[in-house]
């Protein structure tokens, strides 16, 4: 008895993608898109643009996002993924702006975020373009909920509570605002690579100083 049509035996082309392998390109799609905003804009920059620097089809981009804003949220979802780790691991007793050191200066769990400078950029591109705005603040209401499971677990809680879901608000107002604050209030003038990733740190951990007032 002869295959079916379409059987396994019958089948051709490259085999599908794996998880990691989606996430990885994924993320080379951020990239490609970040370096395409801070240097000819948002609205210079065209979907078949940022397609072409990853090497993909235009049409295979947009299985991958919805929209060339969209294309840059793994990146601020590498982030939260970061703190929400480190705040797992946030010793008892210990400052939360220690325990949040190596996020904060774009230490491991960061790698895939693009230099400060270019955070600054296409941060400050969020108060010009509404689509890019848009993102920006999804990932935050995303982030919280992600912060207040990291918070609950460092608590031994089996589910989240109420004073987890107010800690993560807390926290996560504070990294908006600093991170908006860095983008927003320094100077106009390109900074190196390395005064500009003290810079954010210096300006991340004051913010959490504060916000450790009603975490600890």
């Amino acid at each position: 008895m002869g295959e079916r049509p379409g059987s396994a035996r019958g089948r051709t082309g490259r085999p599908p993608l794996t998880g990691e392998r989606r996430a990885e390109i994924r993320l080379e799609i951020a990239r490609a898109a970040v370096e395409l905003f801070v240097t000819q804009g948002v609205t210079a920059t065209t979907g078949d643009q940022i397609a072409r620097a990853v090497g993909l089809s235009t049409r295979t981009l947009w299985r991958y996002f919805p929209g060339k804003e969209s294309c840059v949220s793994p990146l601020f979802a590498a982030g939260i993924d970061a703190i929400a780790a480190a705040l797992r691991a946030w010793p008892v007793g210990a400052p939360l702006e220690d325990a949040l050191e190596q996020v904060s200066t774009n230490g491991e769990g960061t790698m895939a975020m693009p230099e400060p400078p270019r955070v600054r950029t296409l941060l400050r591109l969020t108060r010009t373009e509404p689509g890019l705005r848009a993102v920006w603040l999804q990932a935050h209401d995303e982030a919280e909920p992600a912060f207040a499971r990291a918070l609950a677990d460092r608590a031994g809680l089996g589910a989240v509570d109420l004073r987890s879901e107010i800690q993560a608000a807390m926290l996560n107002a504070a990294l908006r605002a600093a991170v908006e604050h860095y983008a927003w209030h320094t100077d106009e003038a390109e900074p190196d690579p390395a005064t500009a990733r003290a810079e954010l740190a210096g300006t991340i951990r004051s913010a959490l100083i504060v916000a450790a007032d009603g975490i600890a």
